[in-house]
């Protein structure tokens, strides 16, 4: 069974950083693109951020566009998410995830596509 493994959430103040790592198996990264989701209570899943395997391309969602970056390490097999400026609404359990039909991220947040997830990191930001 394919596992990939979210680490570090926590509680972060309004304004503040945090780095989000994902660890997936070695194969992941040579052949699938991989993104960045989030589901707040309540809400639906969204797409955050995407890295392609072909090119290392990323693209962002409106939200967090200039605010987060998104990126890959072949050697250690991990995909980070780096979150600046944090903000209250930016609170969710944040969930890394393979697209196992492309490799270049595609221009919509197909979640059917992405059929590898973590268990998902919570990540609060406080005032």
């Amino acid at each position: 069974q394919v596992q990939l493994a979210e680490s570090g959430g926590g509680l972060v103040q309004s304004g503040g950083s945090l780095t989000l790592s994902c660890v997936v198996p070695g194969f992941i990264l040579d052949y699938y693109a991989v993104g960045w989701f989030r589901q707040a209570p309540g809400k639906e899943r969204e797409g955050v951020a995407c890295v392609s395997s072909s090119d290392g391309s990323a693209i962002y969602s409106n939200s967090v566009k200039g605010r987060f970056t998104i990126s890959r390490d072949n050697a250690k097999n991990t995909v980070y998410l780096q979150m600046n400026t944090l903000k209250l609404e930016d609170t969710a359990i944040y969930y890394c995830a393979a697209n196992t039909q492309r490799r270049l991220c595609p221009g919509s947040w197909t979640l059917h596509e992405y059929n590898y997830w973590g268990q998902g990191t919570q990540v609060t930001v406080s005032s």
